[in-house]
């Protein structure tokens, strides 16, 4: 008991992570699991409410099993076993649909069912639109999940004669041309039942939808394991194809990464020697750096040498600072990650936390742009902040997820594998 206990626990645990990877297959995977746990073959009956179902299953069943009225009666998924077949009767498909009546008919046709029988009856003529649309799904999926669907046309016994009866069978049989029909009265079958009229029962059609139902309740058991393997094989599709997408997706978005690495690093190197290049005319000049010269009191309203030449430093550094400054901008480096941020907006950009607010002498200047490894200082301090970008942090995030995604898909494919070794 108790490994067939853990059995069930990790089934359903393989289940939820395959939904949590393609929660569009969540009919799928509870139909596989309805399949898994086996159990007597089921037959719905479904249609439109007050076309006789009811009545049909308790002739097909031989018993009063199911509630007959002339008013709304099956609101609610009725059940009954007789002889290892489950029959179902499910509420009217006419329901708005979503609503709960509606929703109980499809979770009896999709989730439970082996053989739909579809009930239409023929006093109210030919099938209506969302007759229409309920059929065409059900036989659409019929070829790929080999569960059966019978159109069973009732209440022939209302027509006014045979030629009217016809008449609507082959409005019918316009619509659906390829569906057989079988035309049954249930009340024609009581009758001949109750009074012992052999030919009586043979002109309801019970009899031959009878022998129709036993044939395909026989195939039910090979239908099923078609079903079971259908499932598996189309939900492993379904992940393979998504795994490769999400693994295509991780390698374009790292390649994007890298390239976008490149691009910045060879576009800063390049730059950072071409200003290093033009610096060398300002900082290598002939003659004493009156920039390292101490203004005195005197001076303080002066031009003197030593504010000429800072002023000439000044204006060669901030030269340098517009170039990268513009550089940065159009690989997305423009203000400071969160965390660093002071409040005072002037301040808050790599520019500033990088290089300062201004350089005045020779030896700064050279230090910063003309020595390799003041070059590579700057080079690694402004690559620093491009990897804390928005769009690089986006990019990594998105990185991230696809990882994630992957993850999950390699966990939903042995999910999978588990669930068939259950098989």
């Amino acid at each position: 008991m108790e490994t067939r206990a853990a059995l069930a626990d990790a089934g359903e645990q393989a289940r939820q992570q395959i939904l949590a990877v393609l929660p569009s297959r969540a009919r799928d995977i509870a139909r596989q699991r309805v399949l898994a746990e086996g159990g007597a073959p089921v037959v719905t009956v479904i249609g439109k409410y007050n076309h006789g179902k009811s009545c049909l299953l308790n002739e097909l069943l031989g018993q009063a099993a199911f509630s007959v009225a002339d008013k709304r009666e099956t609101v609610a998924l009725a059940r009954r076993e007789l002889d290892g077949v489950c029959w179902l009767d499910a509420p009217g498909i006419d329901a708005d649909v979503g609503s709960q009546d509606d929703l109980l008919a499809l979770d009896a046709v999709w989730l439970h069912s082996d053989i739909r029988l579809f009930v239409h009856a023929v006093s109210e003529g030919e099938l209506d639109a969302r007759e229409r649309e309920v059929l065409h799904t059900l036989l659409q999926d019929a070829p790929h999940s080999r569960r059966q669907v019978l159109l069973v046309l009732t209440r022939i016994d209302q027509s006014a004669d045979d030629a009217q009866l016809q008449q609507v069978l082959d409005a019918i049989r316009a619509q659906l041309p390829e569906q057989p029909q079988h035309p049954v009265s249930s009340r024609r079958h009581q009758l001949g039942r109750e009074r012992g009229k052999a030919l009586m029962l043979e002109r309801s059609g019970l009899p031959a939808l009878k022998a129709t139902l036993a044939d395909a309740i026989v195939r039910i058991p090979d239908a099923r394991r078609h079903e079971h393997a259908a499932l598996f094989a189309d939900i492993g599709q379904e992940l393979r194809a998504r795994l490769a997408h999400q693994q295509a997706e991780q390698t374009a978005l790292e390649q994007t990464g890298a390239q976008q690495r490149r691009n910045f690093d060879q576009g800063l190197r390049e730059l950072l020697a071409r200003l290093g290049e033009q610096l060398q005319q300002v900082i290598y000049v002939p003659g004493p750096d009156h920039a390292d010269c101490v203004d005195a009191p005197e001076d303080h309203y002066r031009q003197t040498p030593a504010k000429r030449e800072r002023a000439r430093i000044q204006v060669a550094y901030s030269r340098a600072c517009i170039e990268l400054d513009a550089f940065l901008v159009a690989h997305g480096v423009i203000g400071l990650p969160d965390a660093q941020r002071t409040g005072a907006r002037a301040m808050d950009s790599v520019m500033v936390a990088v290089m300062g607010v201004s350089v005045k002498r020779r030896a700064d200047l050279r230090r910063m742009f003309c020595d390799a490894e003041g070059a590579a200082r700057l080079h690694a301090d402004f690559a620093g902040y491009f990897e804390t970008s928005d769009e690089r942090v986006a990019l990594a995030a998105r990185i991230g997820q696809t990882a994630q995604d992957i993850t999950a898909t390699h966990a939903a494919m042995q999910a999978l594998d588990l669930l068939a070794a259950q098989a």
